[in-house]
């Protein structure tokens, strides 16, 4: 596992106590919600318009993101298809006491270009 961020830093967000469990930890969806924006911000601007989301591949948390956190999500295209693109997405906690990144998780998103019409248009390579 790497100890450095790859990509580039899309988001940077607070995680509040509206996104936790009783517990402190943030919700995995809250997560993975914050990873889903990133990757679509990354894929639209490579793009140059609207993308959806088709698909992740499988996710695993490494380390719990806690309340005052700041979760870092960085992106970087990985594939390009025909009319699809391919996005991995590393999000990282930082916690409120320290500067120092810890990985939390990872996926590769997969996004669909669209046209106006909501049908899928070619990706320049």
């Amino acid at each position: 596992m790497s100890d450095q961020p790859h990509g580039n830093l899309t988001i940077r967000t607070l995680a509040m106590p509206a996104d936790s469990n009783p517990s402190g930890d943030i919700f995995g969806g809250w997560v993975l919600s914050q990873m889903d924006i990133a990757g679509g911000i990354c894929s639209r601007d490579r793009v140059g318009g609207r993308t959806v989301t088709v698909s992740l591949d499988r996710m695993s948390f490494i380390q719990p993101v806690k309340i005052g956190d700041v979760l870092c999500v960085y992106t970087e295209v990985v594939g390009i298809g025909n009319t699809s693109i391919e996005i991995h997405v590393e999000a990282w906690a930082q916690g409120d006491r320290s500067h120092t990144k810890i990985k939390v998780t990872e996926a590769k998103f997969k996004f669909v270009a669209l046209d106006d019409s909501g049908r899928p248009t070619p990706v320049s390579k």
